[in-house]
């Protein structure tokens, strides 16, 4: 198995603030998911280089001695540099598909596709809504930008099937600030 989770709950908002850490609430949930991983035999954690999935990563880093691996693969989507409002920009991306946003979100979705499957099993990814539902999308044939809402520390499990990965479970689903 593969485990992507989504970040605890930020201490603030995308117009806000661009890389937030946790708040109060989502250090709890971050302890929460941690207790919850700590019974899946953990052996590598990879993390988004984003303060609020470090953040996320680090209960169970100490649970398990294991220092997290920051990798921008499974980091969140980049705004276009054009893009002076991104909250409005994400939600109209986040009501099409891939195919409409374009070719360089499509090769995003991609490289994120091909960096997960290369994970060995027992791998927790610490990761972001619209990245999460990239990948489960990618492996189930769904060009829908967004194919479930994940909620904080969700815990989405893949499982190798013959060649590729596969959505075994979808996690707990629950609304988003983004939205």
């Amino acid at each position: 198995m593969i485990y992507l989770i989504r970040h605890g709950e930020a201490a603030a908002g995308w117009g806000d603030h661009p890389d937030p850490g946790l708040s109060a609430l989502g250090a709890k949930q971050a302890e929460a998911v941690a207790a919850q991983l700590n019974a899946f035999s953990i052996t590598n954690i990879i993390s988004s280089p984003m303060q609020r999935c470090r953040e996320t990563s680090a209960p169970l880093s100490g649970l398990l001695s294991l220092t997290p691996a920051i990798s921008p693969q499974v980091s969140e989507i980049g705004t276009p540099p054009d893009i002076k409002d991104r909250v409005t920009w994400l939600r109209n991306l986040m009501a099409g598909t891939w195919t409409e946003a374009g070719p360089s979100f499509v090769d995003w979705r991609a490289r994120m596709g091909a960096f997960v499957d290369a994970l060995p099993p027992h791998t927790a990814v610490f990761s972001h809504f619209v990245a999460i539902n990239a990948l489960c999308g990618l492996l189930e044939g769904d060009d829908q930008v967004t194919v479930f809402r994940p909620g904080h520390c969700s815990v989405t499990r893949l499982e190798r099937r013959g060649a590729g990965l596969r959505v075994a479970e979808y996690g707990s689903e629950a609304a988003t600030r983004v939205l």
